[in-house]
């Protein structure tokens, strides 16, 4: 099983707009070969000090795939283009972790 955890920064003020498009490239996505999980989130309320947030124009995409060879054909697919062509210019940065489970 491979891990993905995707931070995306989005330009001040363009992180629902981002995510917007996000949510409607979904559906392509859990329908995948070898899409296990594949979802945003954003900092949750309240929970105190011992939280790091990201901060209101972040969010995080937690991704699990069962093999590498199906993340790599995400990342390839026709569906990510068009994303990425979309949102290309509301996003200040991204960063990608890719992981496999500690033994």
């Amino acid at each position: 099983m491979i891990h993905v955890i995707a931070i995306i920064t989005a330009k001040p003020g363009m992180r629902e707009e981002v995510l917007k498009a996000f949510r409607a490239n979904m559906p392509a996505v859990h329908a995948e070969k070898g899409c296990i999980e594949y979802g945003p989130a954003v900092d949750a309320e309240g929970m105190g000090r011992f939280q790091t947030p990201f901060g209101p124009d972040t969010f995080v995409v937690i991704e699990k795939w069962e093999s590498a060879e199906a993340l790599k054909a995400h990342a390839a697919a026709p569906h990510m283009a068009e994303y990425a062509a979309k949102t290309k210019d509301m996003i200040e940065k991204r960063v990608i972790h890719v992981l496999t489970p500690a033994a």
